[in-house]
Formats: C-alpha cells, sequence, structure tokens
C-alpha cells in the first residue's frame, strides 16, 4: 500500500511530442513510476505508445499552443506541480537556427509558466537501451522550485545533473548537442598535422631520394612500410605529450612558488585533453603492430627472402651476429611491453574500469605506469637505430631519420621528469602542493596558510 501510494503521488507528466524521443522517455519514465500523458494534434495516428500512457488533444497545457510548438520541433514535458512547470528538450540542426532559444520561446508562448531547459542532451536510443547511471545532463531557468523538480526527476531516473543557472543559459545548453567532438578537437589536430608532416618528410627521405639519387622505384613501399614509421614515430610523440603539460605545469608552479595562480589558458586546454591524446597514441601503436604483423606476407619481402636464399644457396656460411641477435630480440621485447602497457593506460581510460579504481589506485596506474610506458617506448626506438647514429649513410640529403626526430620530445620529457623526482626538487614541488606558498623573493621567507578549496 506504501508504495502504491508513493507512485500515485508523482507528479503527472504530460509530453507533448511522439516521435522516437517522446516515446522513449515515456517509456522511461513510466517505468520510474510517473503518470504520462501525450498531448497530440492527430492522437489516432501517432503510432504506438508505451503501455501504460495515454493520448489526448484539446487538454491543457496543449489546446491553445499545439500550432506554435509544432513549428520548432518541440519537444517538451509539463509537470503537475504547484506551479505550471514546462520542460523543455528541444533541439535545433544547427546553430543561431533562430534568433532567440526554443526555452525563450516557449516562454513567451506561455508566459505564466516556469519554463526550464534542460535534459536535450538525452537520445531516443540511450533512453531507450543505453544505462542512464550517472550520464550527466544540464538544465537552466529562472525558477529554483521548478529546477528542483526537474533535477528530482532526472535523479530517479539515475541522471547526473549539472545547474547551469538562469534561463539566459539556454543557448549554452541547447548548443551541447550540436558540438562534435570537442574535446577531440584538439588532440585530432595534433594526430594529423604530424602524421602529414612525418609522412611526406619520410616520402622525401626514402621514396624520392632512392629515385633521385638512386634510380629506385620503390614507390610500392609506400601502402605499407612508409605508414609502418609514421603510425610508431607519431604515436611515441603523442604518448609524451601526454606528460609534458603536468612537467610544465609542476615547473610553473616552482617558479611562482604558489599552486593557487592559474595555468595559461594553452596549458589548461592542453591538460583536459590528455586522455584523448593518450588514446590517440594507442591507436596508432595498434596499427603499428597490425601492419609489422603482415610484413612477412608481403610479396615485395617474400621475393627479396627467395632472391636471397637462392643467391646464397651452397655458398659462404652466413655469419651470426651475437650483438645483433641481442638488439633484435631486445627491440622486440621492448616492443611488445611498450604495447601491453599501453594497453593498460587505455583500458583504464575508460569509464567503467576507472570508476572502480581509486584515486591512489587511478593516479598510480595513469602516471607511474605512463612514465614506464613512455621509458620502455623511447627505449624501443633507441634500440632500433643503436647502431646507425654515427653512420653518415643514415643521413640522407643531410636530414636526420625519421625515428631519431621523434625521440626528441620524449627524451626531453624524461629528463625533465627525472629531474622533477630529485629528492631537493620533489620534497619542494610537494609542499608547494600542500599549500605552501613563497611569500617574497628571499629564498627562506614562506608562509603555510590553511586554505579551503
Amino acid at each position: 500500500i506504501h508504495s502504491h501510494t508513493k507512485i500515485h503521488t508523482l507528479p503527472l507528466l504530460c509530453i507533448f511530442g511522439t516521435g522516437d524521443l517522446g516515446r522513449s522517455l515515456g517509456q522511461r519514465l513510466l517505468q520510474t513510476g510517473y503518470r504520462v500523458v501525450y498531448g497530440s494534434r492527430r492522437p489516432q495516428s501517432c503510432g504506438p505508445l508505451p503501455p501504460g500512457a495515454q493520448v489526448r488533444t484539446g487538454s491543457p497545457p496543449f489546446s491553445s499552443y499545439l500550432y506554435e510548438f509544432k513549428q520548432r520541433n518541440y519537444v517538451f514535458m509539463h509537470m503537475n506541480v504547484s506551479e505550471q512547470v514546462f520542460v523543455d528538450l528541444s533541439n535545433n540542426q544547427k546553430k543561431d537556427m533562430y534568433p532567440d532559444t526554443n526555452a525563450e520561446y516557449l516562454q513567451r508562448l506561455v508566459p505564466g509558466a516556469l519554463v526550464v531547459k534542460g535534459l536535450n542532451t538525452l537520445s531516443a536510443w540511450v533512453l531507450l537501451n543505453g544505462p542512464l547511471a550517472g550520464k550527466q545532463v544540464f538544465l537552466c531557468g529562472d525558477s529554483a522550485e521548478a529546477k528542483q523538480a526537474v533535477r528530482e526527476l532526472a535523479t530517479r531516473l539515475g541522471l547526473s545533473v549539472l545547474d547551469r543557472g538562469s534561463l539566459s543559459a539556454a543557448r549554452e545548453v541547447e548548443d551541447f548537442p550540436l558540438q562534435l567532438f570537442p574535446e577531440w578537437r584538439l588532440p585530432l589536430c595534433i594526430a594529423t598535422g604530424l602524421t602529414a608532416f612525418f609522412f611526406f618528410y619520410l616520402l622525401i627521405r626514402d621514396i624520392i631520394y632512392a629515385y633521385v639519387e638512386q634510380d629506385k622505384d620503390i614507390s610500392f613501399r609506400i601502402m605499407v612500410s612508409l605508414a609502418n614509421k609514421v603510425f610508431p614515430i607519431v604515436s611515441l610523440i603523442m604518448l609524451s605529450l601526454c606528460y609534458l603539460p603536468g612537467v610544465m605545469a609542476a615547473i610553473l608552479q616552482l617558479y611562482r612558488g604558489t599552486k593557487y595562480s592559474r595555468f595559461p589558458d594553452w596549458l589548461d586546454r592542453w591538460m583536459l585533453c590528455r586522455k584523448q591524446l593518450g588514446l590517440l597514441a594507442l591507436a596508432l601503436a595498434f596499427l603499428h603492430v597490425l601492419y609489422t604483423f603482415i610484413i612477412p606476407i608481403r610479396y615485395a619481402v617474400r621475393h627479396k627472402l627467395i632472391s636471397t636464399v637462392m643467391k646464397d644457396n651452397k655458398s659462404t656460411p652466413f655469419y651470426f651476429d651475437n650483438t645483433e641477435a641481442w638488439a633484435t630480440d631486445s627491440f622486440f621485447v621492448l616492443g611488445i611491453m611498450g604495447f601491453f602497457l599501453y594497453f593498460l593506460l587505455g583500458l583504464t581510460s575508460l569509464p567503467s574500469v576507472g570508476g572502480s579504481l581509486s584515486w591512489r589506485e587511478f593516479t598510480f596506474v595513469q602516471s607511474k605506469l605512463g612514465h614506464l610506458t613512455l621509458i620502455v617506448c623511447t627505449a624501443h626506438g633507441y634500440i632500433y637505430g643503436w647502431n646507425k647514429f654515427l653512420k653518415p649513410s643514415t643521413y640522407k640529403w643531410w636530414t636526420p631519420p625519421g625515428y631519431m626526430l621523434c625521440l626528441v620530445v620524449p627524451s626531453v620529457v624524461l629528463v625533465l621528469k627525472l629531474l622533477m623526482v630529485l629528492p631537493c626538487v620533489d620534497r619542494s614541488l610537494g609542499r608547494i602542493r600542500q599549500g605552501w606558498e613563497r611569500t617574497g623573493p628571499e629564498e627562506g621567507r614562506a608562509s603555510l596558510r590553511a586554505t579551503t578549496l
């Protein structure tokens, strides 16, 4: 009896819009215990609705505004609480489609109601099939009571709510679903720029050089050999770019003597996209592994192997170089270990895995194992060219190989990190991050002030 009474004390929700989003939202609300009524101008042709829902036309709050709402393809919800609350879930097809926002337009059509913009980042598929637990949604509105009612509804659905303020923020909230991977733009630009640079750089050094200086046409190497050089180069640089901003931030804090000054905007933006940089680095490393696997079955490799065997048949025995064997095995082992650590880092970036770790465990994996991954992969690159750095023939047209260039950034990061872990530096940095501040130019003048964040 208590459960039955609790269900029926929930607000009556009226949903205008019987499309995919309206039907999916209504089904979720019905499963949560709400009573749902649909408003439609043509209830006889609106299609199947969730079991337990009703459909009406010509009744409040739809009677006067059905046509006007339809002009902007509204999906909105009316909550029958102490006051008229309208929740605008609508989205436009592009930014600045109308001079005013849909929420503001709705407020003008129903001046006596309390309008809340929110829940518009939910798709029909997510509502119908996907898990909602922890998914973040946004709200904005001029009435604290109305936002609280919508917040309670969202919480019952398992959603995480972020209040964006008054209804004047509706433009920002309406633009969220129109963004196309905003966190990935900078990392993708970096990956694309690095890939293009090294592709054309190696194209000139390997393919064009052989054609001009040696009169050889080896353009067939562009598809596999050249690509398999570019992928690991860009992957290693992007992995090092994940840890370079952290070192730069530490140096900046040591220089300022405080942790309470904001970082420059470019450094803030860089640090916020480290996860995306790391995932793209993992993707490129994965491509490198796949390309390496297919090398033995390539026609050019098989042809070269058969020709060598036929040429050396019954000739002088093949000389076994023990040093070269050690270098080759070490190269492959470091590559395998590096990719394994890469995979662990990518795995803990998944919300389902990272959410199960404590903050200390997550920091250990992303920081300690991350730097170990950088060390192993950098050593993998150094062993690749261990006997080529001082050979003049390595520098075609006086240009260094691509793998030498890609070792510059990770080597700088590792050297700076090594300086950061020196006891004298690490102790000073630790005190700063605990709240210590340098208050004067003298080295010894300092104060420890209690600060709440």
